[in-house]
């Protein structure tokens, strides 16, 4: 295969994990005619590296991702399937072991845990509240803060669909440069406050001069215990 098949091939994939050739278009920022031209059928441009290089940051790819053959084993960077009779990979988010990926930091984080493979009739009957199975990744539960919740080390699944803490909620967010896991909750007359299920931990609230960013709402955890 010639480099730009490769790509092509690779792009082609991405877009149908997405659904349609227009939801690869908006995820990229191309109007459907640009997106025709690169993927469709008879597409009438190559994939240039420029090109390349934009889809490989759009997808949280590494550089010279697109140059690599992958087939099957195809991957983006929180959801894989390529029917509906397989298994559907969750992916770790971005890169959680002691900082992200963003330079964000994760205090107290032992170790990580980089996906699961389930089928897609788990995630009907496990998760009930998401925004698309392409937005569910894994968190590995960090600090001691939402004790009894959840321990240090535990699955978390978030939906990084959700960005925006607009009804209470466990939260996965950053203030500056560091992350936490908390619950929101909106208290009239005084803001958004991150509350920890741990009662050694004070309740504090987000001020507006804060540097502060939703990453993902928490949809489901798991609490271990060792036998």
């Amino acid at each position: 295969m010639t480099i730009n098949e490769i790509r092509l091939d690779n792009a082609r994939s991405l877009a149908k994990t997405l659904g349609s050739n227009s939801a690869f278009g908006q995820r990229l920022e191309m109007d459907n005619s640009q997106v025709s031209q690169l993927i469709g059928k008879n597409p009438k441009k190559n994939i240039g590296d420029s090109i390349a290089r934009r889809i490989e940051e759009a997808f949280g790819k590494s550089r010279g991702w697109m140059d690599v053959g992958h087939g099957k084993t195809l991957e983006i960077s929180t959801y894989e399937r390529n029917d509906e009779s397989e298994d559907v990979a969750i992916l770790q988010y971005h890169e959680t072991g002691g900082s992200m990926g963003n330079g964000v930091i994760l205090r107290d984080q032992p170790g990580e845990i980089h996906s699961w493979h389930v089928s897609p009739d788990w995630i009907a009957k496990n998760v009930r509240s998401h925004t698309g199975a392409a937005n569910l990744c894994i968190v590995t539960g960090f600090g001691d803060s939402m004790q009894p919740l959840y321990n240090p080390g535990d699955p978390l699944l978030v939906d990084r669909g959700v960005t925006s803490a607009e009804h209470d909620g466990i939260y996965f967010f950053r203030i500056g440069n560091e992350g936490f896991i908390k619950r929101l909750q909106r208290i009239p007359g005084v803001g958004l406050v991150a509350i920890s299920d741990n009662k050694l931990y004070e309740k504090w609230t987000i001020t507006p001069d804060m540097d502060f960013e939703v990453f993902a709402k928490i949809v489901k955890v798991w609490c271990g215990s060792d036998r």
